[in-house]
């Protein structure tokens, strides 16, 4: 069970090398929000986030959706509304790579592993775009193995990039939407909010992605039982 903050209680702050009273680190989260960076920040990462999959973008809006409710800025409606419109700009990038270079130009698309998530996602973008777009929004490797297939076979943009937009907005609803629910049930001022968010957020990513392998694994075995 996570410990709640007192907001006189010290905590640790990286890179400063000391201790500091939590209602001072709440004051600086308040003013990082507040501040004319921080919907630019958050668009910057969620973009970043469908090329470079180490880039936390689920956390970020979590943690942006915990500190508007706990600080009150951002608002809400403008973290999930900058939330969507980097994460459909970043897909609708990757869809335009994967439509101008292909899937096998660079060396690290020819990887097994690679070779492997893109076929997936060929196999599924064949049976229907709208569920593994929705499906692979929430998962980052398959984000990027989906829109990229999707560019590279053609799939037409008029069809396609609605289809993004929607999911877009879906998950950063409910990844901002998490956060808010951490921050509104929780006391504690915006630091408690903003770490257990981020500590569901992660949690919720790793539940996600066992359950997609698990059901990934399980097709593939249907898949390769022979006829009775």
């Amino acid at each position: 069970m996570l410990p709640i903050l007192h907001p006189s209680s010290p905590v640790r702050w990286p890179f400063t090398g000391g201790w500091h009273d939590a209602e001072v680190i709440d004051d600086v989260l308040a003013a990082i929000g507040s501040g004319p960076w921080a919907l630019p920040l958050l668009f910057g990462l969620v973009f970043a986030d469908a090329f470079l999959v180490v880039l936390p973008g689920e956390t970020t809006v979590t943690a942006f959706g915990a500190l508007a409710v706990a600080s009150g800025s951002p608002p809400l409606f403008a973290v999930v509304s900058v939330a969507a419109a980097a994460a459909f700009c970043g897909d609708a990038c990757c869809y335009l790579v994967g439509r101008r270079v292909g899937l096998d130009r660079w060396r690290w698309m020819r990887h097994r592993r690679v070779r492997a998530a893109l076929a997936w996602a060929g196999s599924r973008l064949q049976r229907g775009a709208a569920t593994v777009v929705f499906t692979a929004r929430f998962i980052p490797f398959a984000r990027l193995a989906v829109n990229l297939t999707a560019g590279a076979s053609r799939v037409a943009a008029p069809r396609y990039l609605p289809v993004v937009g929607i999911a877009a907005i879906g998950w950063a609803t409910y990844q901002a939407v998490v956060g808010a629910v951490v921050a509104w049930l929780l006391p504690g001022g915006p630091l408690v909010a903003v770490v257990v968010s981020i500590v569901v957020a992660v949690a919720l990513g790793v539940v996600s992605d066992a359950i997609a392998a698990r059901l990934s694994r399980r097709r593939g075995r249907v898949a390769a039982a022979p006829p009775e």
